[in-house]
């Protein structure tokens, strides 16, 4: 008889988390993970974001708050529904920039949505990953490093290449693809020695802080939390609602 696989619960890795809340006339996307907590919280009137209320509360990087400014000139005045396709990742904070558009996709919703990932270390030079929505499991993989190899119906897929997989969805179902996938490539950072990767000058320029004109000054910082040992909670305590 095959063993039953060990619950991920138990097994040390990654853990993220997103929680998004939709109220009359403002949403708010939040964020907490290993390395960051932060926020973002979109005031609207008539389908237009009339104004954009990004907070960091940790991040990995000196340079990191000065992306909120850079959040609100790209998002300030733009229709809800244009948000995706605005586009300016690479010159935003990658993870802002993710809340504003999550916090965008659901301004119409009528209650709260809670997101969580998780993505073991690799044990065997396998990752087995999970994304939840609201408690109960989405998609749950096992990867060798970047390309799923299970379940069947999904194997062979690289995540740098994820479209034979979002044709297959809806626009919920990307979503969530989309969630698991930038988690498990973030989560992939805690096998690479921190001195390794604490050089902003030799980082692409994929994000704010590694933009040429920044990325001379930007310093490693920050607490970076273990949320799959001990009793922490993600985005318990760690964040300041809107209101």
């Amino acid at each position: 008889m095959r063993a039953e696989p060990v619950p991920i619960d138990t097994l040390p890795g990654y853990r993220r988390r997103f929680v998004v809340t939709p109220h009359a006339g403002w949403v708010q996307a939040e964020l907490e993970d290993d390395y960051h907590c932060m926020s973002v919280t979109i005031r609207h009137a008539g389908g237009i974001a009339t104004a954009i209320e990004p907070a960091v509360y940790r991040a990995p990087w000196t340079t990191c708050p000065g992306a909120e400014d850079k959040l609100i000139d790209t998002f300030t005045g733009v229709p809800l529904d244009d948000f995706a396709a605005r586009g300016e990742k690479p010159s935003n904070c990658t993870h802002l920039h993710d809340l504003a558009t999550l916090a965008a996709a659901h301004h119409r919703d009528t209650r709260a949505t809670l997101y969580d990932a998780l993505a073991s270390d690799p044990l065997d030079g396998r990752t087995r990953a999970e994304l939840r929505r609201d408690g109960v499991p989405v998609f749950a993989w096992t990867l060798d490093r970047f390309t799923i190899v299970a379940p069947a119906d999904v194997a062979g897929i690289d995540l740098m290449n994820l479209k034979p997989l979002l044709e297959r969805l809806d626009p919920l179902g990307r979503e969530s693809a989309k969630i698991l996938r930038w988690a498990i490539m973030v989560g992939s950072g805690r096998m690479i020695p921190l001195e390794n990767q604490s050089d902003a000058t030799k980082m692409p320029p994929n994000c704010f802080t590694f933009q040429p004109a920044i990325r001379g000054k930007a310093r490693r910082v920050g607490v970076i939390r273990d949320f799959s040992v001990g009793n922490a909670r993600l985005l318990d305590g760690q964040h300041h609602r809107a209101r």
